[in-house]
């Protein structure tokens, strides 16, 4: 499997595997890391704007709604150094994401159940998304490529190349909600990942030219939901977000890492999480960096993060977030450090 998986472009695979559990326990921080709202104007604005995934495309950020149609088929973008400024304090205003003409070129309407896109990525010129669907079998997902002009004035898909993923567990509303970049291949991530509801979890691989599945590997058991990931850094390394809303009853794990004997009560807080994972020799594993727990909001008020991406400057090291309409449209900020 090592060797269909890593061709060109991941020397990194040649590390040797983290001695990492593969149980449930998985210690939650006991630091809660401060969010800093970044403000919006236009569209984006909107409580129900429904953003479902983030990606750097160089230095300009690309917010995907998960209903492009709703937004007159755009995605938005807004400047790397416009979001620095503000973190800074060197500009206070709300930031007003610009507008990219989003040509689907027909991919939703040959996609049987499309219920919207849920995840993107950039390798140079190209686009990658992940699509959910839900069909009379229950919830497929899929994987789709275009084309980016290189001065953002259009996202174009390519119809010629749908592939199917198939989800890991019989769960309503699931799929692969997360992808990353791996060399010459694309790694995608199912949301649900727990002992009790997928046991073999596994990351499915695909070539990223015609978007064949070439394979996969285990994932390590991760609790709750992954909703999206950061791209890779040169270690191998990347970010997710770990989120679970006590009322998922489909959801709810043995809480070993809490010393409960049985399901989370529906009145516990939220978790807002985000994990560090990594590539290895062996599978996809977490790393021994600890969990980043995000300050939740008042009255067990949870925030449904469905976009991660790292934010690194010389002064700035950590993550911007955007969710979805739950309890409004948020784009955050958070800091990696302590």
């Amino acid at each position: 499997m090592l060797a269909l998986l890593c061709n060109s472009g991941c020397a990194w695979w040649l590390l040797p595997p983290l001695a990492l559990p593969t149980t449930l326990s998985t210690s939650l921080s006991t630091i809660a890391h401060p969010i800093t709202d970044i403000p919006l104007n236009g569209p984006l604005a909107a409580p129900q704007a429904e953003l479902s995934g983030l990606a750097w495309y160089g230095d300009t950020l690309i917010l995907l709604p998960q209903y492009p149609s709703h937004f007159n088929q755009q995605l938005f973008a807004l400047n790397k150094q416009d979001i620095v400024d503000f973190l800074s304090g060197t500009n206070q205003s709300s930031l007003e994401p610009w507008p990219i003409p989003f040509l689907d070129q027909g991919i939703t309407s040959q996609i049987a159940g499309f219920n919207g896109y849920e995840a993107i990525t950039f390798v140079d010129d190209q686009v990658y998304l992940t699509i959910e669907t839900r069909q009379n079998t229950g919830p497929m997902g899929y994987l789709v490529s275009g084309s980016v002009a290189p001065d953002l004035t259009e996202i174009r898909m390519d119809p010629t190349y749908v592939t199917m993923i198939s989800p890991q567990a019989e769960l309503p509303n699931m799929s692969d909600e997360a992808i990353v970049a791996v060399g010459d291949q694309l790694a995608t991530l199912y949301e649900a990942n727990g002992l009790v509801v997928n046991r073999d979890p596994v990351v499915h691989f695909f070539d990223r030219f015609a978007l064949n599945q070439i394979g996969v590997l285990p994932l390590t058991t991760v609790e709750y939901r992954i909703t999206d990931a950061t791209a890779l850094d040169n270690q191998g390394r990347f970010w997710v977000i770990n989120y679970f809303y006590p009322k998922d009853l489909a959801l709810r794990p043995i809480l070993r890492e809490r010393g409960a004997a049985g399901a989370i009560d529906e009145n516990a807080q939220p978790i807002e999480r985000l994990l560090e994972l990594q590539f290895t020799t062996e599978g996809v594993s977490r790393t021994d960096s600890p969990p980043l727990s995000l300050a939740l909001l008042p009255d067990n008020i949870a925030r449904n993060w469905e976009g991660i991406a790292r934010l690194q400057t010389e002064t700035l090291d950590g993550f911007l977030l955007v969710t979805d309409s739950f309890p409004e449209t948020i784009v955050a900020f958070v800091s990696k450090a302590e």
